[in-house]
């Protein structure tokens, strides 16, 4: 029975990570995983009524991964994009399901260097949503973004130019009844 109760325990701990994992980065902002304090929304407003101007450009590059066992080709479709502080920026990523049935995916995302995605705002983003692709099938997924103007003024910035936004897609293990 106890070993019925660790096998069923374990199963169940595997079905929760991802989830468990995302909240544990929102909350705390563990690995380069953005913490929300004021909306995107409320900061873009906020900078336009100061008038706020950034003369520095910031370089944003695009890392795309795939867990073991995912059966998907997953890249972003731009190497990089350069944006300044207070701008706002789109970028895509394609994904491609390679296998002869369905799977649902989900994926996590961080910003390195960590200490720079307190600036780094996600306006739509597919992460964290199950993406469910046929076989065969590929989808463009876009991800819009905005580099708070405050990065530009934090001395704790100085001499970074670059931030690289990753993302990790998981494969859903879905019930089969």
């Amino acid at each position: 029975m106890y070993l019925l109760a660790v096998v069923a325990t374990m199963v169940g701990a595997s079905y929760a990570a991802v989830p468990l994992y995302r909240r544990f980065c929102q909350a705390t902002g563990y690995g380069g995983t953005v913490q929300r304090r004021e909306s995107v929304e409320e900061k873009i407003a906020r900078h336009a009524r100061e008038g706020t101007t950034a003369s520095r450009e910031i370089v944003v590059q695009f890392n795309a991964d795939v867990a073991d066992g995912m059966p998907w080709k997953f890249t972003p479709t731009q190497r990089e994009v350069r944006v300044k502080p207070g701008e706002s920026a789109l970028a895509f990523y394609t994904a491609e399901n390679r296998s002869s049935t369905p799977i649902t995916g989900v994926s996590t995302y961080n910003v390195t260097p960590m200490k720079a995605a307190v600036y780094f705002n996600k306006i739509q983003c597919f992460c964290f949503e199950e993406q469910r692709l046929l076989p065969g099938e590929q989808i463009d997924m876009p991800v819009f973004f905005y580099i708070d103007p405050e990065f530009e003024t934090d001395p704790k910035m100085v001499g970074i130019n670059n931030l690289i936004l990753s993302y990790t897609f998981f494969k859903v293990n879905e019930d089969q009844s």
